[in-house]
């Protein structure tokens, strides 16, 4: 039974799929083991009330994608439960390669992240402009999305100011589980794309995931700058930590 969930969560983190392996450490069935995945899990931990509070737990830590271990009591028996979460690894897909495109490349690759430029427009998406993405991308952007895995780890952010490019890629990514989702623009222009995308289907809730105007408000206005204000708020996203906490 161990040896098939073990197969099955080298193969989920090869896929790269948000998973966690839950297992019992010490006490009550001790090796027992779990997996669990957003909406669904396989295996036991032996005990149907452990089972209900080891997925509750395991929701919110692979919400956070963070770790834990915990401790389970019930009657004289106790359960010392480690909840071992798998994230994909962290990738930003930019559409738009702008001059704000550049500098955030290189941040985001400083970070860890894989990058990915998607443009149709040749003239800006050239590899002398963007030899240090992992991936440029020509072609209409909510197309190309279609063929990416846009997992839990997934930060995506429009910059073209463009709403033929911009608009469309939104939609894709309002239906995927990404982490962070920001589109450049004014809060007029905002306005308007959010009265586009209820127009074609978008709901108040896949709305409010959109970070825009996009950027923590740093004062910048050099493409550099603007650039630190975007992959500081996704740092900001990605750590849950609200603005103006300590």
């Amino acid at each position: 039974m161990h040896s098939g969930l073990t197969q099955r969560l080298v193969e989920e983190i090869q896929a790269e799929r948000l998973v966690a392996q839950l297992t019992v450490l010490a006490g009550t069935g001790a090796g027992a083991k779990m997996l669990v995945w957003p909406e669904r899990h396989e295996g036991s931990l032996g005990n149907v009330g452990v089972d209900g509070a080891a997925l509750r737990v395991a929701a919110e830590a692979l919400v956070r994608q963070q770790s834990e271990r915990f401790v389970f009591r019930q009657n004289e028996n106790e359960w010392d439960i480690f909840v071992d979460v798998f994230p994909p690894p962290p990738q930003l897909v930019i559409i738009g390669a702008v001059h704000i495109a550049i500098p955030l490349v290189t941040f985001a690759k400083s970070l860890g992240f894989r990058t990915i430029v998607v443009d149709a427009r040749r003239a800006f998406a050239t590899p002398e402009r963007f030899a240090h993405a992992d991936q440029l991308l020509i072609g209409w952007p909510a197309d190309i999305l279609q063929t990416l895995n846009l997992n839990e780890s997934t930060c995506l952010v429009t910059l073209t100011h463009d709403e033929k490019l911009d608009n469309p890629a939104l939609l894709v990514a309002l239906n995927s589980p990404a982490r962070y989702i920001g589109a450049l623009g004014s809060r007029r222009t905002n306005a308007a794309r959010v009265e586009a995308l209820k127009d074609e289907g978008a709901t108040d809730s896949q709305i409010a995931r959109i970070h825009a105007p996009i950027g923590l408000d740093l004062g910048g206005r050099r493409p550099e700058e603007i650039a630190v204000a975007i992959i500081a708020e996704i740092v900001q996203v990605v750590n849950k930590k609200p603005q103006g906490q300590d």
